[in-house]
């Protein structure tokens, strides 16, 4: 029995144990001798018995099925390191019974069960272990749901937990098992980051892999926050995904260029073998981020700074900043003109409005064609507005190729980074503003080509177009309400006086006084539509004003300043930045060579600019730049933005009805002075009813002026105590603050102007104006 119970326990099938009656039985017909308290050890070595079986089984298994790596790695130190240690031990108490060693034999040759059972004992809680861990890499199909087993990654967080634990033996077993999978994901890793190219085996298993939308097109590569190991921090991350889409645009450009076209070599540098070789497991998170930063500094040095310079990328932002916040106020006033040539195009093709009165525009049909002929004919006006003598504008140029204004899809473009971005558009209020400017929602968007893709994601783009959809309505509301003051007649009445004989008579006379009652009448029903008209005209000019100059502008003029390594104004927090106080970019010793001075040449400062300011730590800066911008423009407030968005579609409504009441008062004049009369048309009855339309929208229209102040005082109240706004040293909440990367230059965004000097200038201006918030009543005609 002896005998039979060794062989049992190297995993050979033995009618010993009996496993169709349970994992704890013993066979009573084969053995009617065997006592209760042998049949109680011989239970033990049988439940280690089947466990090593059932190891063995699920270890060949997993190493020739399992799509992962990390895991058949891991299932294969289970089966050559401990299953093998546990034979050899089964081995050696063997060799040592059989040489008749006195710590296994007794007296007459006999064997103790117990002691074969005690030299056994620890292996029980190690077998029970490493089971879980093949549980945890496969479970069994019939325990839940998860039956397709877990990832490379969840795997190596699992073993390190394990490693925290009393158990010496388990502790020694997990970091071995901890060591093989890491040593796998660092292969993985070496492909990514030597070579740009995804692993061969167990790709799926990797955090980056490559867009399936994308096949047709320039490979693109996303990154998938689940299958990243709790040791890689998302900063490290990025730069990873940076430095791997950077060798394999490379390698991808070198396979296009013509013949004769120079491209930028890849060089394997032995360097960078021996900073991922220095990694050794437990890997540190510190160290492995010092290694991926020495390894992107390194190839933006060498490689990236001729793939990607300085201005490029620089004209990228700056087309950004031009025209999706518009920066040239030109582009907007254009655009919001010729969107609405178009509306009224489509009005008069048939599509017209309900009743022809209230203003809305949900009845116009608005066809792709529409729109990109807006743009088209505003790209055509700003290329008028230029004069022969002047230089070609290249921006305008780019901008006409890049910008694309369409109807919104429904399907924004999927972030290449989701650990960066996603969350801030997550954050972003709900409210749309997309359909302003058109009754179709539409979206302005740029085409971003190699290599600027690997600065500029497809997430940012949908952030800039969100923000130009925002400031857009609020500057097509100015426009709207300020051409209400070129309507002359509304404003003032200038009546020709009829000379004699017909100024003399009576019935001269009569019409003279007629006219005169008719038009003081008028103004003074107008007048409270003029102040409405004038408060939310002045609102919208402040807000407008504070978004555009104290935010936008600002915040451009200090990320420029930064990427251009001028010194900034720090004196006090918040501070403007200033133009003539900028020194020469100082060099950093951790990445200029020695004697290495300034040059004067403009090419050699950005290449210095760069070195301290790679591409990846530009991506990061201009990420934490919008950050700051989605904050600052109060584009995180679902209550303000629901409240403006509701006001600018009053204001749309107020002044179609104005434009809409002139036009029946000018008919009303011809019909009643030079009897002019269209029998199909009753406007006196039109009159009444757009008044009444117009009295209820105005005071729509004070009511959103006062809500909308209300919640910006709120909103001031609510952020004075965060702690959001920036002083020197601070970082925006989410933003990662590596003080010991090297070479690595972060930015801080600038504190934009709190929410307080815009409601400073608000109360200014109502009570200067003789006008504000408690504006609710008018004339009786108007009740």
């Amino acid at each position: 029995m002896l005998h039979e119970i060794l062989l049992s326990l190297s995993g050979q099938p033995s009618p010993l144990f009996n496993t169709e009656k349970g994992e704890d039985s013993i066979t009573q017909d084969d053995f009617p001798l065997l006592s209760p308290p042998e049949k109680a050890l011989l239970a033990s070595l049988g439940h280690l018995s089947r466990l090593h079986a059932q190891l063995r089984k699920q270890t060949a298994a997993i190493s020739s099925t399992n799509p992962s790596v990390i895991c058949r790695s891991v299932s294969t130190a289970i089966l050559g390191v401990h299953l093998d240690e546990f034979q050899r031990k089964i081995l050696e108490v063997e060799r040592a019974i059989l040489a008749e060693d006195s710590g296994y034999v007794g007296g007459y040759g006999i064997v103790p069960l117990s002691t074969i059972v005690g030299e056994f004992a620890p292996w029980t809680r190690r077998m029970d272990w490493l089971w879980g861990v093949m549980q945890f890499i496969q479970p069994d199909k019939n325990c839940g749901d998860n039956s397709h087993g877990s990832a490379g990654a969840a795997l190596i967080d699992h073993l390190r937990v394990e490693a925290q634990t009393g158990y010496l033996d388990i502790k020694e077993m997990a970091l071995n098992l901890a060591t093989a999978a890491e040593t796998a994901w660092m292969k993985q890793l070496s492909m990514w980051l030597l070579y740009g190219n995804l692993p061969m085996y167990g790709k799926d298993d990797f955090f980056i892999r490559q867009d399936p939308e994308n096949a047709d097109e320039e490979t693109q590569f996303s990154m998938n926050p689940r299958l990243l190991p709790k040791f890689v921090t998302l900063q490290t991350a990025s730069s990873i995904l940076f430095i791997g889409k950077s060798l394999n645009h490379i390698r991808a450009k070198r396979k296009t260029s013509i013949a004769g076209a120079s491209t930028a070599p890849v060089t394997l540098y032995r360097e960078h073998i021996e900073q991922l070789a220095s990694v050794q497991s437990p890997i540190s998170p510190p160290k492995l981020s010092t290694v991926v930063d020495c390894i992107r500094l390194s190839l933006s040095q060498s490689t990236l700074s001729k793939l990607l310079p300085l201005p490029k990328i620089l004209e990228i932002l700056t087309l950004l900043h031009n025209f999706f916040l518009l920066r040239r106020g030109e582009f907007a006033v254009a655009l919001v003109s010729h969107a609405d040539f178009r509306i009224n195009e489509s009005r008069r093709r048939g599509a017209t409005m309900p009743s022809g009165v209230s203003g809305k525009l949900e009845g116009i049909a608005i066809k792709e064609g529409d729109v990109t002929s807006a743009l088209a004919q505003t790209w055509a006006e700003l290329f008028s507005l230029q004069k022969e003598e002047d230089p070609p504008d290249e921006e305008l140029e780019l901008a006409r190729e890049l910008l694309n204004l369409s109807p919104s899809s429904g399907k924004n473009g999927r972030p290449m980074t989701p650990a960066q971005n996603s969350n801030l558009i997550s954050d972003i209020s709900s409210v749309s503003f997309e359909d302003i400017l058109f009754p179709t929602p539409t979206n302005l968007t740029a085409q971003i080509r190699a290599p600027l893709d690997l600065f500029i994601s497809n997430s940012d783009i949908v952030i800039y177009s969100k923000m130009h959809s925002y400031l857009l309505g609020i500057r097509r509301a100015q426009i709207r309400l300020g051409d209400l003051w070129k309507r002359t007649p509304l404003r003032r009445t200038h009546p020709t006086p009829w000379g004699p004989p017909k100024s003399n008579s009576p019935f001269g006379q009569a019409k003279l006084k007629a006219g005169r009652e008719r038009d003081n009448v008028r103004i003074r029903q107008m007048r409270p539509v003029w102040a409405t008209g004038s408060a939310c005209l002045f609102m919208l000019s402040e807000i407008g004003g504070f978004f555009q100059g104290d935010v936008v502008n600002e915040s451009w003029q200090h990320l420029y300043q930064w990427i251009k390594g001028c010194s900034y104004s720090s004196s006090a927090p918040g501070s403007r930045p200033g133009t003539a106080s900028c020194s020469k970019p100082q060099i950093n010793s951790k990445t200029a060579s020695p004697g290495q001075t300034p040059a004067k040449d403009s090419f050699e400062a950005d290449q210095e600019t760069m070195g301290r300011h790679d591409p990846e730590a530009l991506t990061v800066a201009h990420r934490r730049h919008l950050e700051s911008l989605v904050y600052s423009l109060l584009l995180t407030e679902t209550r303000f933005t629901n409240i403006l968005r509701g006001l600018l579609t009053n204001i749309d409504r107020f002044a179609a009805l104005v434009i809409r009441l002139e036009t029946i008062q000018r008919n009303m004049d011809l019909e009643t002075d030079e009897g002019v009369v269209d029998a199909l048309v009753d406007y006196a009855s039109e009159e009444r009813e757009v008044w009444e339309e117009l009295s209820v929208t105005r005071r729509d229209v004070d009511t959103g002026i006062n809500t909308l102040v209300t919640s910006l005082r709120d909103i001031d109240d609510s952020r004075s105590g965060d702690g959001r706004g920036l002083t020197s040293g601070q970082l925006w909440p989410g933003s990662h603050k590596d003080d010991d990367t090297p070479g690595f230059s972060h930015y801080v965004p600038r504190k934009a102007a709190g929410v307080d000097r815009l409601l400073m200038k608000l109360d200014f201006g109502s009570l200067r104006s003789g006008f504000g918030p408690d504006m609710t009543t008018g004339p009786a005609g108007l009740q």
